[in-house]
């Protein structure tokens, strides 16, 4: 499928659009000056530790421990990332140094 150079535009520009206003909107509706309502301050808090475990549940949700390597890889590359991130406390250290300890597993370890 080929776009022409209106189409693209058009696209870039939607794009560019639906990003501004979900960036703005935040701002809009909940001034410095004001405070936020309790229930988006509580949203605020939860909601980040529920994300990173609905991320962690959908990665290992194919992780088979019946079958080889019995889920190893992804063992060692969790404890990885939880000893990096209460040594350092820097989520991209953690994230970066897990991700390398898995692939250096899954493509030269674990073959």
């Amino acid at each position: 499928m080929h776009l022409t150079a209106v189409q693209t535009v058009i696209m870039i520009l939607a794009i560019a659009l639906g990003t501004m206003i979900t960036r703005f909107t935040p701002f809009l509706l909940f001034p410095e000056r004001k405070e936020p309502p309790k229930i988006i301050l509580y949203l605020g808090r939860v909601l980040p530790p529920a994300m990173m475990g609905l991320l962690v549940v959908y990665c290992l949700k194919a992780v088979s421990i019946v079958e080889a390597p019995h889920g190893l890889p992804e063992l060692i590359a969790i404890a990885v990332i939880v000893v990096l991130h209460k040594w350092k406390d820097n989520v991209l250290l953690s994230i970066g140094g897990g991700t390398l300890v898995y692939m250096v597993l899954v493509q030269a370890v674990f073959v």
